[in-house]
């Protein structure tokens, strides 16, 4: 499944579900087919996927590259049952755009519809 989220203040931004399911939960949202970001929740929205992402740069600083894992388990299955590995903050930071964009210009960010 493909999750994009939408905002009138920025281009779309478009996730694997398992991964947009992660991303709603951080912002503190549902994991659901579809929702919304109001313009009153963004500041939380962002702290929220601020904090993930602070806590995911510092557990990474304690590792050493060379241990981390290259490739990680696809959830969708599928003919590959990896995929490369990619981090919270690398996943996140486009979304993080979205919202702050979205922020400045007063507009909700939205998925599923």
């Amino acid at each position: 499944m493909i999750v994009t989220f939408k905002s009138a203040a920025s281009a779309d931004v478009i996730y694997f579900g398992d991964v947009a399911k992660r991303m709603m939960e951080l912002m503190g949202k549902e994991a659901c087919d579809k929702g919304i970001v109001t313009i009153e929740q963004l500041p939380e929205a962002i702290a929220r996927l601020k904090a993930a992402i602070a806590e995911d740069k510092e557990r990474h600083r304690q590792h050493v590259l060379d241990d981390e894992p290259k490739t990680e388990a696809d959830a969708g299955g599928g003919p590959c049952a990896t995929r490369p590995f990619v981090s919270l903050t690398q996943r996140a930071a486009p979304l993080l755009a979205m919202l702050e964009e979205s922020l400045g210009e007063k507009k909700p960010v939205v998925w599923g519809v």
